[in-house]
């Protein structure tokens, strides 16, 4: 099949998406569309006469207003297309969306670490965890003495990570910016991928140890362990005493071998960053193609970034499983509404000059696409940044658009298994947890092989659709919670990626 020249996704759409560069004078197909300027690809082309202040449609949605008269054939970018306040239409009655479940002799299993408390990890790692940044270097000088000085008597174990953050202190008591901060703590010390944790506080600051593991509901146990390094007598003695810890938790760390688990236990964080137009049309709906199928096999996937879908919101509140999860998710929308306004910032324009050039033109562009990511099956809880992620299904994380925070907060919610859709190419990892790179279109996927692992842009290539794509990404999926390596966790990605949200007044 031979590549198009561009694509209308809906039959309402008053644009289309170029798939190759237009120069000025080219004809749109066999329509009597011809570009009025050299126009990108990836970028819009108007399809007919708009007015000043016409809405334009794309995906059948309405991605924003024209600020000036537009003709046909002109490109409609930021120039000529603002974003638009969203109408708080919110559906009065909700349709329930279901896929079908894969019956006992269908169901899907991977090769999964099992641990105690019933939850499998994908990964086998030990976490050294800072409190705070006045122990960061401390966290890090241990990480590495275990790597040289144990690690290669346990080559069963994936490696030890050092989680090391720049906050901590001086939190007011009891602040949204502490409990976030413990929340992210504690959901990474109890995450499946760590089979074993120690964590080093230094002793005096707001987030203690005993606060952290009070609040997240944490107790020490042969798998879990703390020291802060003022009672253990300074740097050079917490290293020793973290190396001895390690040496006691390493062997049973070791003894847990991979065995078949359910799919169900698969939690997915979806993310989507770098992105271009291509992205809502590829990578994203592919990978909500495998998003149903995970769903079908009782596995849960979690989206995120609320900015990301300001204006799509209304798609994701009429799937709500009941009232509640509607409502959630709209107060959601609103406090982030109140939230940028108290900081002079507005949620209504936020694509980055990377997604821009890549043809983004509103918050709203982007979010139909983004949501996307989520499939089709109904919404069945919403949680706050960190939280605990429920499940089985799809499940919504209330958290910045910002990439690595928003992974950092699924990853506490219990992730175990990351897919990334990108248009630009982002190249991150997050230990412990691996990340699947899903490139949107061919040319980025050949420009940066190295860092991406799956190829959504062969479906505009002509070479499979979005079911057979979303076939692809299920079953690396699977492979990768096996144990395939990614290309970021071949390239040593994951150590620097733990940003947790900061909020609130730092005294």
């Amino acid at each position: 099949m031979d590549r198009p020249s561009y694509i209308v996704l809906h039959p309402e759409d008053n644009v289309a998406v170029l798939l190759s560069d237009f120069s000025r004078g080219t004809r749109l197909g066999n329509t009597s569309v011809i570009a009025q300027t050299p126009i990108p690809a990836g970028h819009k082309i108007s399809l007919q006469h708009l007015e000043e202040g016409s809405l334009v449609i794309k995906y059948g949605q309405i991605i924003g207003v024209a600020n000036s008269a537009i003709e046909p054939g002109e490109h409609v970018h930021v120039d000529n297309l603002a974003a638009i306040q969203p109408t708080k239409n919110y559906p009065q009655t909700l349709t329930e969306r279901t896929v079908g479940m894969a019956t006992a002799g269908e169901q899907r299993y991977f090769d999964g670490y099992l641990r105690p408390n019933g939850t499998a990890g994908t990964r086998n790692y030990l976490g050294i965890i800072s409190t705070v940044s006045c122990s960061a270097d401390v966290t890090t000088f241990t990480a590495e003495a275990i790597t040289e000085r144990l690690l290669p008597h346990y080559p069963e174990i994936d490696g030890v990570v050092a989680v090391t953050h720049g906050s901590g202190c001086c939190h007011a008591p009891g602040s949204e910016g502490l409990e976030i901060l413990q929340r992210t703590l504690g959901g990474y010390a109890r995450n499946p991928n760590f089979g074993a944790a120690l964590i080093i506080g230094l002793g005096c600051e707001t987030n203690l140890v005993s606060s952290l593991m009070e609040k997240s509901g944490l107790e020490e146990t042969g798998a879990l362990r703390t020291m802060t390094i003022q009672n253990s007598g300074g740097t050079i003695a917490t290293i020793e005493a973290g190396v001895a810890a390690a040496g006691q938790m390493l062997p049973e760390l070791a003894a847990v071998e991979r065995q078949p688990v359910s799919v169900k236990h698969l939690k997915v964080a979806l993310e989507c960053g770098g992105s271009d137009a291509y992205s809502g049309i590829t990578a994203n709906p592919a990978l909500g193609e495998a998003v149903d199928l995970l769903v079908a096999n009782g596995g849960t996937a979690i989206l995120s970034e609320t900015p990301e879908i300001y204006g799509a919101e209304h798609l994701l509140a009429e799937r709500a499983g009941s009232e509640e999860v509607g409502r959630q998710l709209t107060d959601r929308i609103r406090w982030w509404e109140e939230y940028t306004h108290r900081h002079g910032a507005q949620i209504n324009n936020n694509p980055t000059p990377g997604n821009k050039e890549g043809g983004i033109s509103t918050i709203m562009e982007k979010s139909m696409g983004a949501v996307a990511k989520g499939g089709t099956t109904s919404l069945v809880d919403v949680h706050l940044y960190g939280q605990k992620v429920s499940g089985p299904g799809l499940v919504f994380m209330d958290t910045p658009g910002y990439d690595v925070v928003s992974i950092t907060g699924m990853i506490a919610g219990g992730a175990n298994l990351v897919c990334f859709t990108t248009g630009r190419g982002t190249v991150a990892g997050f230990k412990p947890v691996p990340t699947l790179k899903l490139a949107s279109n061919t040319p980025m996927f050949a420009h940066l092989e190295g860092d991406m692992d799956i190829n959504c842009g062969r479906i505009l290539d002509g070479q499979c659709d979005l079911a057979a794509m979303g076939r692809e990404i299920f079953e690396e999926m699977i492979a990768t919670a096996s144990g395939k390596q990614t290309k970021s966790e071949r390239l040593g990605f994951g150590g620097s990626e733990f940003v947790p949200w900061q909020m609130g007044a730092v005294l």
